[in-house]
């Protein structure tokens, strides 16, 4: 069922679809192919999650406009395409922004989620990708959308200064515990998010992740 049926379905991703889509999907293949112990299928997931999560996260060492994801580029041509795949955001000046900032948090959380749950799987085969680029969007990802949800005034500049929905849903405390915890980086405003949220309990992606990852 699992090699026959589902992983078919998901390890083909979500081409031009809202990254939280794939990013999910390449989880889930991770997990069927490490079930399976099948190691091509594995290694085919990683490779688009890595390509998935560096084009959902937005970092200045980026440049002028973020990364597209390969499966993507025969859609997104030109700097207009990106723009209106990043939900008309235009303007990219702050480590952290989500291709899905602007049309909700929710469905970003989603994203910044299945990347804790992609990098703890990872860190279990012998890869620590926290210690990678796929950590570094994870972490600045997670405090900027941390510090709006808990009511930093929003720049003009931030989805052209429309009212941002910033219901973050429970998607801080794997990349919390590992990030500040296990590495030492500083993220105040997740720190504070994710203590305020607890005890997390389980939604959709989530399942009970303050009793499984508390500093561990």
């Amino acid at each position: 069922m699992l090699r026959d049926i589902y992983l078919p379905q998901v390890i083909v991703g979500a081409p031009g679809y809202n990254g939280n889509w794939e990013l999910i999907m390449m989880e889930a293949a991770m997990g069927i192919s490490i079930f399976l112990d099948d190691h091509e299928s594995y290694d085919v997931a990683m490779v688009r999650f890595l390509d998935r999560a560096a084009a959902y996260i937005y970092l200045e060492s980026d440049g002028d406009m973020p990364h597209t994801a390969a499966v993507d580029a025969k859609w997104l041509k030109t700097n207009g395409d990106i723009i209106e795949f990043w939900n008309n955001q235009s303007i990219f000046n702050v480590s952290g922004l989500s291709q899905e900032t602007c049309r909700d948090f929710e469905h970003t959380g989603y994203g910044l989620a299945a990347m804790s749950h992609v990098a703890e799987t990872s860190r279990i085969q012998g890869r620590d990708l926290y210690k990678e680029d796929t950590g570094s969007r994870l972490r600045y990802g997670l405090e900027f959308h941390s510090k709006y949800t808990l009511g930093a005034l929003q720049p003009e500049w931030l989805c052209n200064n429309e009212t941002l929905s910033t219901y973050l849903g429970p998607a801080t405390e794997i990349g919390f515990n590992a990030l500040p915890h296990r590495l030492g980086y500083a993220m105040p405003s997740t720190e504070e998010l994710t203590e305020k949220q607890r005890p997390s309990g389980a939604l959709l992606f989530y399942g009970w992740e303050t009793l499984t990852h508390l500093r561990n």
